[in-house]
């Protein structure tokens, strides 16, 4: 395991916002994070990456325990995240946004920056061509010398995870990362995420209130209420528990939504067919070999 939490325990005077919280993220995996608002998702996201330091409990990333380290130290340490509200540099260019991401894995100092030493010329061009890569890897290297305020909404969301991917992480937090979104830009995005992670095997771990999002990009998922990890398993296995999600208030997929009112009904609905593709072959007979769309 990776990254992984015992007893995981966070209090506000008398307010428990994060309760005896075990989880564990796979290495190479991407893990889907979900529950109802409240739920404490975000605050366990800050007790990861150092914004608060525990009340109890312990947190392993990569053998090592990290609960406590202030947030450079995380990020030195290998995990980057981003935020569900975009936190951009708007007045610097985009590229230059990315090259921000890259400083703790940069050797050149402030000193350095000052004298312009041969060696921090060369450690910035290369610093430079990567960042222009990672613009190109996801389409907007057009936008490199733009002001990144300028960029459509869709492209700041995505200019911020290629900033944290620059960073060149061993876990990526994603908290909400195609918030705002139309259905397209949403597909977009978590697109490039599953094309990076196929590219450098880097593992994820990513909060998402789109069941539909979570159903088709995740190898595993993570499920909170009320401050606790309640389910921990491959997709298949938490939606087999469909309606105990709809009574916590998600919005489980829509073919799950189609085979709870068929179970209703009395019929026989296998626990396997609670993930979309699984739903949609079950149901395509029925519609004469078409394949059911929502």
């Amino acid at each position: 395991m990776l990254l992984k939490t015992e007893n995981l325990t966070l209090k506000f005077g008398g307010l428990v916002a994060n309760n005896q919280v075990n989880i564990m993220v796979e290495e190479g995996s991407i893990t889907g994070l979900i529950g109802p608002n409240g739920a404490g998702k975000t605050t366990l996201f800050n007790l990861i990456n150092g914004v608060y330091a525990p009340t109890s409990g312990e947190i392993y990333f990569d053998g090592k325990r990290i609960d406590g380290c202030k947030p450079y130290q995380v990020n030195r340490a290998g995990i980057c995240r981003t935020y569900q509200i975009i936190n951009l540099f708007k007045k610097m260019t985009v590229l230059e946004n990315v090259m921000v991401g890259m400083h703790t894995t940069m050797k050149s100092n402030f000193i350095h920056a000052i004298l312009k030493n041969k060696s921090e010329q060369i450690e910035e061009k290369k610093a430079r061509e990567e960042a222009y890569e990672l613009l190109k890897f996801v389409g907007i290297e057009n936008q490199a010398n733009n002001m990144a305020g300028n960029l459509s909404y869709g492209q700041q969301r995505l200019l911020e995870i290629v900033r944290a991917m620059a960073s060149k992480p061993k876990l990526i937090m994603l908290d909400e990362p195609a918030a705002g979104l139309d259905p397209e830009g949403r597909d977009t995005i978590l697109s490039q995420i599953r094309d990076y992670h196929e590219k450098t095997g880097i593992t994820v771990l990513l909060v998402s209130h789109s069941m539909e999002e979570i159903a088709s990009n995740v190898d595993r998922l993570i499920v909170m209420e009320k401050g606790t990890a309640v389910m921990n398993g491959a997709p298949s296995e938490v939606f087999s528990h469909a309606a105990e999600l709809v009574a916590m208030g998600l919005n489980v997929p829509c073919m799950t939504q189609v085979l709870l009112q068929l179970q209703q009904l009395g019929v026989d609905v296998p626990a396997s067919a609670y993930t979309v593709e699984q739903a949609a072959d079950l149901l395509a007979p029925l519609l004469k070999g078409g394949r059911p769309t929502c």
